[in-house]
């Protein structure tokens, strides 16, 4: 089996090694091609890559390549996990926005939209050059914003699964504190990607008792503070909302915050260049203790039972993904793209059905799927014009003064990467 990962000399990088090492039976890689147009990094991330396979005793082959041709042909899957722009355009995307009173950051509002136009073209110039090659090859996007991409390329139709980490993060925390295994642990997990509520946590599997009352009871302090929202809220709501919904709940308040604070693209450029110090040690075999807080946590597990389930051809894996929604959201319409368990197999995902959805969180996901549909468009086609609807129809903007200086500020910081504009 060969896999490809597309931004292979990222530091999230041995994260995924670590994941491809330690669940070899679950995925048997024979071969494993990272790709990068970034000589110096990749040699840094690949050298701890084979370093770490050789530790853990696992038999396949770690290649480098900055050729994605030459990379992608005859692979099985191909991961997408690049920033175009890298954390510099990042730390604009958190930046400017803020100069009109809103949030920012990279998957959602002013700055979400500037990845997007500056990802959707080179994700779909790769994703053609993959289909060229190899066409029967499975492309998992963890590219941001996953939602907006995975969208991309189902609509231009590619064999196509996005993944998020953030619910079997959420899986994963829930099982510690019910102190059962998180295999035990399902969610009822609904929305689209970074919009995102549990609204069920289930013991067992999809028909499972459902001890969210008890865990909120019980540990709903816990739960209140690693999402940085008040106890009060979640007894309120019944639901725990994903971190990302922050932006959304107390906008305002994180507005003040990241006026006062470094912006987190800085924190991660400084993590960025002391981990890759650390991979150039060649002691060291090992992802180090510092990687988990650059972000992904878990995301290697993830993308290991993605990719088997869709290369293994089983057909009876449940997982959250990006897929989509078919009739899973009954508000929506088919070509969205959800974020919702689904049955994995070697015909992609199949959203499980959803149960009646609150209309608190109803409203904002068919508001969202709008703004995601013309920031689609607008990565597709370009122009001003519709660069302005898109941040118009955002929930986190909507004035059109705002819109119209966002746009011009979004325009300003980011023309190199538009061919547009």
């Amino acid at each position: 089996m060969k896999l490809a990962v597309v931004g292979g000399g990222s530091t999230y990088t041995p994260e995924l090694i670590d994941g491809f090492a330690r669940m070899r039976d679950t995925l048997p890689i024979t071969e494993l091609v990272l790709i990068d147009p970034a000589a110096d990094r990749l040699e840094l991330v690949g050298g701890l890559a084979r370093r770490i396979f050789a530790k853990q005793g696992h038999g396949g082959t770690i290649v480098t390549t900055s050729d994605l041709d030459a990379g992608v042909e005859g692979a099985d899957a191909v991961l997408l996990q690049l920033r175009v722009g890298g954390q510099a355009a990042r730390q604009q995307d958190e930046t400017w926005p803020l100069e009109c009173g809103c949030v920012g950051q990279e998957t959602t509002g002013a700055g979400g939209l500037a990845k997007a136009l500056r990802t959707v073209p080179v994700v779909l110039d790769i994703a053609e050059r993959v289909r060229r090659t190899n066409p029967d090859a499975w492309i998992i996007d963890f590219t941001n914003p996953v939602g907006i991409v995975t969208r991309a390329l189902l609509s231009a139709g590619h064999k196509a699964v996005g993944l998020c980490n953030v619910a079997i993060g959420l899986q994963r925390k829930f099982a510690k504190l019910l102190n059962v295994a998180p295999g035990q642990v399902h969610l009822d997990h609904v929305g689209l990607n970074h919009l995102t509520w549990e609204t069920g946590v289930r013991l067992g599997g999809p028909g499972g008792e459902d001890v969210l009352p008890k865990l909120l009871a019980e540990h709903g302090e816990a739960v209140a503070a690693d999402l940085r929202l008040p106890r009060s809220l979640l007894e309120r709501l019944g639901v725990v909302p994903s971190y990302y919904l922050r932006y959304f709940y107390a906008h305002d308040e994180v507005v003040e915050e990241s006026r006062t604070k470094p912006s987190r693209a800085a924190e991660v450029a400084a993590m960025e260049r002391q981990l890759l110090e650390m991979y150039g040690d060649p002691s060291l075999d090992e992802k180090p203790e510092l990687l988990a807080k650059r972000g992904g946590a878990f995301y290697s597990e993830a993308a290991v039972d993605l990719a088997a389930s869709l290369l293994g051809g089983a057909g009876g894996r449940v997982q959250v993904v990006n897929t989509l929604n078919r009739g899973t959201l009954p508000f929506l319409p088919d070509d969205a793209v959800v974020e919702v368990q689904a049955r994995v197999g070697a015909d992609g995902a199949a959203p499980l059905p959803v149960p009646w959805l609150d209309p608190l969180y109803a409203g904002l996901i068919a508001q969202v799927t709008a703004y995601e549909d013309l920031a689609l468009d607008a990565a597709l086609r370009g122009g001003r014009d519709r660069v302005f609807r898109a941040l118009l129809a955002h929930p986190l903007i909507g004035q059109y003064d705002y819109a119209d200086r966002l746009t011009d500020s979004l325009l300003a910081h980011n023309r190199e990467h538009l061919a547009w504009a």
